[in-house]
């Protein structure tokens, strides 16, 4: 008698996601857990975007500015570089420039960037407020109307601010990225406020927040899982989106991926130890249920994918 691989069935379907207009992007649409071929349908592979910045990133760790000497004094420059050397998927602009503890940008500025860097690539673009959540208020509301007809993601809206940046994603026909503070409850009850306005949760890509490893990873996986395990297993419609997991940001302001060998010699080699950390978390994040990763570094997005093949 032959062994015969038990399977669970599952009631839910995670909603499948395209973004771009020229060159286009689908990520979720799995009616299974992360890459659980053998038991259901996975149409899509998770997707990875490159963050750049519309400011030059002077606070970024010394292997990121590296990799990006030369190509990162303006959004434009870096964007077309990610997309024509690094062979970028989708890129992700936060508009950190925006922030009132920075250059303070105004919303126009950030419109005009978001305008220069549409006209400069054909692969799908992310907009990224600062967090700033009074400041993002109205920094997305102008570049939703930059970027109409481009089909972008605009986020983060959050509980503060989602009625304001939902709406000017809705009218300009945007996918719209919602956060909420690494809890379950929090992420469902956004997503349901978000759709009580008219926004179709089809369009929506949750974003339960995230960590990097040694920094309480575990956590953000048991969330990440519990939303995913309710998509699928509870058939909650509300909790179906696509999940985001912001990589980048969190794991190069850590120490591992700062701190020089002349203080840690015993760590190892600064840059290898870095992209180990991202890679490391963003494939954590990606097994708990993120369909749509933002990365930093080209070794880590390519070791990323290289583990995205062998998994299918």
């Amino acid at each position: 008698m032959g062994f015969e691989l038990p399977k669970e069935t599952y009631s839910g379907k995670v909603y499948e996601v395209t973004l771009g207009s020229d060159r286009i992007v689908t990520f979720g649409g799995e009616n299974v857990l992360p890459f659980y071929s053998f038991e259901g349908s996975l149409p899509n592979k998770p997707v990875i975007a490159f963050e750049i910045q519309d400011v030059a990133p002077d606070d970024w760790a010394e292997p990121l500015k590296k990799v990006y000497d030369g190509k990162s004094s303006d959004a434009v420059t870096w964007a077309k570089y990610c997309q024509d050397e690094l062979k970028a998927d989708a890129i992700a602009l936060r508009l950190i420039g925006t922030h009132p503890d920075r250059e303070n940008r105004s919303p126009e500025e950030a419109a005009k960037t978001v305008k220069d860097v549409l006209s400069t690539i054909t692969i799908p673009l992310i907009i990224l407020g600062s967090n700033n959540v009074e400041k993002d208020s109205s920094v997305l509301v102008a570049v939703s109307e930059a970027a109409k007809g481009k089909n972008c993601a605009i986020g983060k809206a959050q509980e503060a601010n989602f009625k304001t940046i939902a709406a000017a994603a809705m009218a300009n026909n945007h996918k719209l990225i919602a956060m909420s503070e690494l809890d379950i409850n929090l992420s469902k009850q956004l997503n349901i406020l978000i759709t009580q306005m008219g926004f179709e949760k089809e369009r929506l890509i949750t974003d339960p927040m995230c960590s990097a490893l040694g920094y309480g990873i575990e956590y953000s996986y048991s969330v990440m899982e519990r939303i995913r395990l309710a998509a699928l297993t509870q058939n909650d419609t509300v909790m179906q989106p696509p999940m985001l997991g912001d990589v980048g940001m969190y794991v190069w302001k850590v120490k591992e991926a700062n701190a020089p060998e002349s203080d840690l010699p015993h760590w190892g080699d600064l840059e290898k130890r870095a992209v180990a950390w991202e890679t490391v978390t963003a494939s954590s994040l990606m097994l708990a249920g993120a369909e749509l990763l933002i990365m930093r570094h080209p070794d880590a997005v390519k070791a990323l994918k290289s583990f995205i093949n062998e998994l299918i």
